[in-house]
């Protein structure tokens, strides 16, 4: 069996996040590529967040929430607007993909993909908290790919 596994083909995993993707630059998301998504799969979930926002703002700051992604979807594109998946609200309050933008020094992002059991039924006013209660006792597998962005 192999492992769900989540890359991109602009940064390694552990590597700097190109200044493009940061929310006061071009604030797009990066390409994305899935690969090995269990065969029971009824749908996947990608949420970027910012533990290292926790000194700063004081919580693990979320970034993008998208859910309901098929599970036949092997590349995210760059600037992805998903038709036929859900994206919820993130911290800056918005819909769909924030950008990196440390305040303080260069901070660690987390994009964490999770395969589920399940389809959700959350409409898009849902922040990171509705969608990982949603989650809960659904995923079959998860996988994380972090990169950096300089303050």
């Amino acid at each position: 069996m192999e492992d769900l596994t989540l890359e991109s083909p602009d940064f390694d995993d552990g590597d700097r996040i190109p200044e493009e993707y940061g929310y006061t630059k071009d604030n797009v998301n990066p390409p994305l590529e899935i690969d090995g998504v269990p065969t029971e799969t009824d749908a996947l979930a990608l949420i970027v967040d910012d533990p290292d926002a926790k000194e700063p703002a004081g919580k693990v700051w979320d970034h993008w929430l998208v859910w309901n992604i098929p599970p036949e979807t092997t590349t995210v594109s760059q600037d992805w607007s998903p038709d036929d998946a859900t994206e919820g609200t993130n911290d800056f309050g918005e819909t769909g993909y924030g950008g990196p933008n440390p305040p303080d020094r260069e901070h660690t992002y987390r994009f964490k993909l999770f395969a589920l059991d399940t389809t959700l039924d959350l409409g898009p006013d849902a922040d990171a908290d509705d969608l990982e209660s949603a989650m809960d006792g659904h995923v079959l597998e998860r996988t994380q790919l972090e990169g950096t962005y300089p303050a």
